[in-house]
C-alpha cells in the first residue's frame, strides 16, 4: 500500500494569488481552479469566526495538504466589512 505523505502549508507565507506548488511534485494548486483536476476537497473546517484550516489532497501524486492561515483573511474580512453582523 502507498504511504499517503503529509504536509501543512501556511497560506500566509505564499506570495502571489494564492497559486502555490504542491511541496512533493510540482503541480500548480490554485484557488481559482473550480474542476478538481489538480486537486480535490477532502475536509473544511468552520468556526464561527470563518474558516479555519481546509485540507486537500494533490491528484497527481495523492499527497495531503493542510491549508493554515485563513485567520488574516477573517481579519481583512473584518476591515472590508466592518458591518457586517449589524445588518438586519
Amino acid at each position: 500500500m502507498k504511504q499517503v505523505q503529509v504536509y501543512v502549508l501556511d497560506l500566509t507565507k505564499i506570495g502571489g494569488r494564492g497559486d502555490f506548488l504542491c511541496p512533493r511534485c510540482g503541480n500548480v494548486i490554485s484557488p481559482d481552479d473550480c474542476s478538481e483536476k489538480a486537486y480535490s476537497i477532502l475536509v473544511a473546517k468552520v468556526s464561527k469566526q470563518g474558516l479555519e484550516h481546509v485540507m486537500i489532497r494533490c491528484n497527481k501524486c495523492g499527497s495531503e495538504l493542510h491549508l493554515t492561515g485563513f485567520s488574516l483573511l477573517q481579519e481583512l474580512g473584518a476591515s472590508f466589512y466592518p458591518f457586517k453582523g449589524d445588518r438586519k
